[in-house]
């Protein structure tokens, strides 16, 4: 708990909140001795003023007489009066030291105790001083008064400050301990685990959530990585076995012809394995963003006829009708060499799985949310519940499993769609199916 970011956090803002508190009392403290003392001094000035005045109008009997009055009267000012030669004539200050303007002299109180006297000494001419003054208790009990409501104030800015400090560290304890124990589980081989969250969608609610998306991206890899394990023993398991096969026969053959002939149809299968491969490091490579570096503006639609014009001739020899749709440059930034390899799988695709007498077109054009490439076939279609699945590496239908091919033409295209930001997705045509490649807006 000492070693919590959170506590030490909350100590840092308790001594920030506490400086301030001790800072505001002193500035406080400091203002209100300020307004208290002039209106202190003010208080004294005038009463000085109204005596010399009096001295002046109504002659040495007037001011004594003042002076004696106002000095009984209780919670009055201090008053003295003195004569020629210091002599006192009247008041509790007539004792009192003082040179001519302020000063401060310890005298005693009235309750007896020695206390602090503020006056102010007027020469009023002939010998004759004049002397007004009060204690400077009200202005230290009012500093008592300040600096213990601040005193307690600060105390309690400390005492709220740990308790906040402690439950907070504490809830953050326990949230990153969920957050620790999840990544444990997941250490573990647990990928099912995740962190809970509070529904509160703070920092760390967001944080947890992110952090469930990365365990939910992991575990979709780590499906994909066991699914592609698993496609792979699987399709490569009959090659490998007939390849063996061959081998074997040209082993026991003694006829030349017949070993010549074994060995030629294992290389066939061992060029079909090695392409596979040659495929999966092609997936990887462009899932890895490697091919970015070669992205430049291109014309979508010419990219897609020049696949078509190539392809035209083979398609019409097995019977099967290619053409292409566009009504102008497409533009779209991108990798010509990986757009075009899409639009060859796409096209192989279309006229692989589609019976004599179909029609493929291959449509680019632009709608409102960007360029659109689409391959639309006549044949039989797919259905729904295996669209989903086709992009998936290895997956074929089973009536494709006849066919040559890999598996893994759809996926590549998948791939390439994605480094280009592009969607990949399959549509029925009705007739027929309709892949079709959605870009990003361009420029």
């Amino acid at each position: 708990m000492l070693r919590s970011i959170s506590l030490r956090l909350a100590a840092l803002y308790t001594a920030l909140f506490a400086l301030a508190v001790a800072v505001l009392g002193a500035m406080i403290l400091f203002a209100t001795r300020e307004a208290l003392a002039r209106q202190f001094e003010a208080r004294i000035t005038t009463e000085s003023v109204a005596l010399a005045q009096e001295f002046r109008t109504e002659g040495l009997n007037g001011v004594l007489q003042a002076v004696r009055e106002r000095d009984r009267t209780p919670g009055a000012l201090d008053y003295g009066f003195k004569g020629p030669g210091g002599v006192p004539l009247a008041g509790r200050l007539s004792t009192a030291r003082a040179s001519s303007g302020w000063s401060v002299v310890s005298l005693p109180s009235r309750s007896g105790r020695s206390s602090a006297v503020r006056l102010f000494s007027t020469d009023l001419g002939g010998g004759y001083r004049l002397l007004v003054g009060d204690d400077l208790e009200q202005i230290e009990a009012l500093d008592g008064v300040v600096l213990r409501g601040f005193a307690v104030a600060l105390l309690g800015v400390i005492l709220l400050g740990a308790a906040g400090g402690y439950a907070l560290s504490r809830d953050m304890q326990q949230r990153f301990a969920a957050m620790s124990g999840v990544a444990e589980a997941i250490i573990d081989g647990d990928l099912a685990r995740r962190v809970p969250l509070r529904g509160e969608m703070d920092d760390l609610d967001r944080l947890a959530a992110t952090f469930n998306r990365m365990l939910d991206r992991i575990g979709q890899l780590m499906e994909s990585l066991r699914q592609v394990s698993n496609d792979i023993a699987h399709d490569l398991r009959t090659p490998l076995t007939r390849l063996r096969q061959r081998l074997e026969a040209a082993l026991r053959t003694a006829d030349a012809e017949q070993r010549a002939e074994a060995v030629e149809a294992a290389l066939v299968d061992l060029d079909a394995i090695l392409e596979t491969f040659a495929g999966l490091l092609r997936i990887s490579e462009i899932e890895r963003g490697a091919r970015r570096a070669a992205f430049r503006p291109l014309d979508l639609a010419a990219t897609a006829g020049l696949v078509v014009e190539g392809f035209a001739p083979s398609a019409e020899e097995g019977g099967r009708f290619l053409s292409l749709v566009a009504d102008g440059p497409v533009p779209v930034e991108g990798d010509a060499e990986l757009l075009a390899q899409l639009v060859v799988n796409l096209v192989e695709n279309g006229l692989r799985h589609t019976p004599v007498g179909s029609a493929v077109r291959v449509v680019v054009r632009r709608d409102e949310e960007g360029p659109v490439l689409s391959v639309i076939d006549d044949g039989p279609g797919v259905v729904m519940a295996e669209q989903e699945r086709l992009f998936d590496r290895f997956y074929r239908l089973e009536r494709s499993r006849s066919t040559p091919g890999s598996g893994l033409g759809l996926a590549l295209v998948a791939a390439i769609a994605k480094l280009h930001g592009a969607r990949a997705g399959l549509f029925d045509a009705g007739p027929g199916l309709e892949a079709r490649i959605s870009f990003p807006p361009h420029g």
